[in-house]
């Protein structure tokens, strides 16, 4: 299913590059303020009854593919970090998660410079910390983004997006991740 996804993915890309009016590269980065939801998160037999946000970041490559006046496409390659901070009666920790992010999101122009933005989003885990052993993370996961974007000058943009998985982060726990993040990037 991994493959795919991904081949359907490339395939898509591809078409698009091919009818695309004007292609721009760029760099991009920002903040996250992630968090892990779901029920029965259970953790070395220990039950975790909330689960507190943390803040990390996320940097990568951007193209903007730009079909029609109004309408563009944006992939992504991110290095972003997401998480929580678990916490019971008696102990509290952090779990870090470093990921490989290829979201996809489709671009519509409100105007010249403030855009809504969707699309899915595929993640590979890449890194793991935290304050115990616990290895049981799921290594793909799936989510759904959505939000805006702003083009302050014709080169340098800004975005605000909030992302949700769809599948799983763990193997025992039925947790998924959310994050917002909130971005500054250079088209060339």
């Amino acid at each position: 299913m991994k493959k795919t996804i991904l081949f359907a993915a490339i395939l898509l890309g591809m078409t698009t590059i091919s009818q695309a009016q004007s292609i721009r590269f760029g760099v991009k980065g920002g903040i996250n303020y992630a968090n892990q939801n779901g029920t029965a998160i259970t953790l070395n037999s220990e039950n975790y009854n909330s689960t507190d946000a943390i803040t990390s970041y996320h940097a990568g490559l951007v193209a903007e593919i730009k079909l029609f006046e109004n309408f563009a496409i944006q992939p992504e390659l991110l290095y972003s970090t997401q998480g929580a901070t678990y916490k019971n009666a008696t102990q509290e920790f952090k779990n870090e998660l470093g990921y490989v992010s290829i979201p996809v999101v489709a671009k519509i122009f409100l105007n010249k410079s403030l855009s809504l933005e969707a699309g899915p989003q595929a993640s590979f885990l890449l890194s793991e910390r935290n304050k115990f052993d616990y290895k049981k993370s799921e290594t793909f996961e799936f989510a759904g983004v959505v939000g805006l974007g702003l083009q302050v000058t014709n080169n340098l943009f800004l975005q605000a997006r909030y992302g949700v998985g769809l599948t799983e982060a763990s193997k025992d726990a039925q947790t998924k991740n959310s994050t917002f993040q909130i971005s500054a990037g250079i088209l060339f």
